[in-house]
């Protein structure tokens, strides 16, 4: 019996996750408040503040929720073919709803907010600079990539070209842009078979 009260709980959260995306994608960031994701899902505000201590807080669960999946790379052994479907992907997700216009609001708080900027970098950034280092490492490790190469800055400056064009940019992350960007970056680091 002591599991009915913890499903219904999880349950909960994943359904005020999901309102807050949802309410995110209609009115922005600015429109967002734990007052409307509580009228929303027909909630008292201390729902919510049972689980999340602030909107911002709320907003990176939210966003954990459907990203962190999107950020696993194949391995099919070819280290390009891998990026460029990752960055493909990664491209999508950062220009449409409901990540898109969440992570852009998140970011533009995280400027006034050293907290969230921790946070943010802390729980994603770190994470996608990593895990495509992990990638390009084992490619380094077959032999795709030179052998005495440090990936870390490689891996920092793949990452940063897909969030420039996706934050600050007007141009698109596109088969061009990424088939570019992985251009460069096999020039730089790959070997010839």
């Amino acid at each position: 019996m002591t599991d009915t009260p913890r499903r219904r709980g999880a349950a909960r959260t994943e359904e005020l996750l999901q309102v807050t995306l949802d309410l995110a994608a209609e009115v922005g960031y600015a429109g967002l408040s734990i007052e409307a994701v509580a009228r929303r899902a027909g909630v008292g505000k201390h729902t919510i503040y049972r689980r999340w201590p602030s909107m911002s807080a709320l907003l990176l669960d939210a966003l954990s929720r459907v990203w962190t999946s999107d950020l696993d790379y194949r391995d099919t052994g070819d280290v390009r073919a891998d990026l460029r479907e990752q960055f493909l992907r990664s491209g999508l997700a950062l220009s449409s709803p409901p990540i898109g216009p969440v992570y852009r609001a998140v970011i533009a708080e995280a400027q006034a907010d050293s907290m969230l900027r921790a946070t943010l970098h802390e729980r994603f950034l770190v994470t996608v600079e990593q895990r495509t280092l992990d990638r390009i490492t084992r490619a380094q490790q077959t032999g795709e990539l030179t052998a005495k190469a440090n990936l870390e800055f490689a891996a920092e400056v793949l990452c940063g070209t897909l969030y420039y064009r996706s934050l600050l940019s007007t141009r698109p992350i596109d088969e061009d842009a990424v088939d570019g960007l992985l251009d460069m970056f096999m020039a730089a680091y790959g070997t010839s078979h």
